[in-house]
């Protein structure tokens, strides 16, 4: 897929917007969030522009599945696998996806409760 010119996240990809980057591969991108949630906050971005979850495909199974991993290096990099952290990914504005390219929220440093929203 393109990238898509009004998504912020391809723009950072693109190197036109700035971001503290913590882990990047030929697949993904990972970078802290600009407004964070918790102590950290990383975001995981595939490198291509996916909109949503709904929208992934048999073809993105690889880059999801690295996605995955990816958070438990971040975790792990941050030390916060031994204490706990949270895996997010929100699909839509009801569930508060604000910007339209599928990414994970890697949350962790301080006490989540459940349920989250």
């Amino acid at each position: 897929m393109t990238p898509n010119r009004q998504c912020i996240f391809c723009q950072i990809l693109a190197g036109k917007m700035p971001a503290r980057v913590v882990y990047e591969d030929d697949a993904v991108l990972a970078f802290e969030d600009i407004r964070p949630q918790a102590p950290v906050h990383i975001l995981i971005i595939p490198r291509h522009h996916l909109a949503s979850l709904s929208e992934a495909s048999k073809k993105d199974e690889a880059v999801l599945g690295r996605m995955l991993l990816v958070a438990s290096e971040v975790a792990r990099d941050r030390n916060i696998e031994a204490q706990g952290y949270r895996v997010v990914a929100n699909n839509g504005s009801l569930a508060g996806q604000s910007v339209d390219h599928f990414h994970l929220h890697v949350l962790g440093g301080r006490l989540f409760h459940w349920p989250p929203g």
